[in-house]
């Protein structure tokens, strides 16, 4: 992807006493991605957005429009755009690096977005000294800016012929993995299943490649869009099948291409027919149960004489 025309930020990156001037270009975009627009079903015409009161229904222009933080149901601080505006930290364009750590150092959960850092024609010299610096001391950079008003923190490495800044989440930003997994059961997995398991992921070991992967939504929204001006309808898949707990190790041979033996389709065979007359002998006890309840409640109580 060529690099944008316009940068995004420009400013300084300084580390020690070491000044160089760079700008920053966004390394992501999604301007390629199909997009939709509102419209109405009716007369095919676009919706456009408005704000209303949600009190008294009416439509709310642009300068009337503040930001409120709810303190309470529907009670509100509201802030003018001066006051918000002044909240934002003063920015002196310097990205300064505070320290020098390995990339493993940090969970790649706080990564949040990437940009393109090249150095400005009159600090070529320095900027190629951080970046041959880092490289060959195989670190990256940690260091804080004013970026699109916010204060960020940004890991700045080595790629290709200049630097990679991405920006990091804080700490704050980022849910617990403790709380996500915590319903996840304890299951031990172990012998011929694991065995397996590892075969197959050892036979599909390669390398990333971005461009070996394409984005399938895209793909599909296109032939979509296709499909309806043509009056086509497309066919729907079907649900995946999910594998259940005593079909994984016939679904992990059949992976690796390796045929039960003769002694394991015996016991497997086994175990099914025995389990099928485990089952059919509580179905019949549960019958033959059910039975004689009933003829016990038809039968009449006779007294003794």
């Amino acid at each position: 992807m060529a690099v944008a025309a316009r940068a995004q930020w420009k400013g300084f990156v300084r580390f020690g006493e070491i000044t160089a001037p760079v700008a920053l270009y966004t390394a992501t975009s999604t301007s390629d991605r199909i997009s939709f627009h509102t419209v109405n079903r009716s007369t095919g015409n676009r919706v456009r957005r408005e704000f209303v009161d949600s009190v008294t229904g009416q439509t709310v222009e642009k300068e009337d429009q503040v930001k409120g933080y709810e303190i309470d149901n529907d009670r509100y601080v509201v802030l003018d755009p001066e006051e918000v505006a002044s909240a934002v930290p003063e920015s002196d364009k310097m990205l300064r690096v505070q320290a020098f750590i390995t990339c493993d150092d940090i969970d790649k959960v706080y990564f949040d977005k990437p940009y393109y850092l090249t150095p400005a024609k009159m600090g070529a010299e320095a900027f190629t000294l951080l970046r041959d610096g880092m490289r060959k001391a195989q670190v990256a950079g940690i260091a804080q800016t004013v970026l699109f008003r916010r204060m960020r923190t940004v890991l700045v490495r080595p790629h290709g012929k200049g630097l990679i800044a991405t920006t990091l989440n804080f700490e704050y930003e980022v849910r617990s993995a403790k709380d996500a997994f915590e319903e996840i059961p304890q299951i031990k997995i172990e012998g011929e299943m694991l065995d397996l398991a590892k075969h197959i992921i050892g036979t599909k070991k390669g390398t990333f490649s971005a461009e070996e992967f394409d984005d399938r939504y895209e793909a599909a929204l296109a032939e979509l869009v296709k499909a309806k001006l043509e009056g086509k309808t497309l066919p729907k898949s079907a649900p995946p099948k999910v594998s259940k707990p005593n079909e994984l190790l016939e679904a992990l041979r059949q992976s690796a291409g390796v045929k039960a033996a003769p002694e394991q389709k015996r016991r497997a065979a086994k175990a099914s027919a025995s389990k099928g007359r485990t089952k059919t002998a509580r179905s019949t006890a549960a019958k033959a149960k059910t039975t004689a309840k009933a003829k016990r409640a038809s039968t009449p109580h006779r007294r003794a004489s």
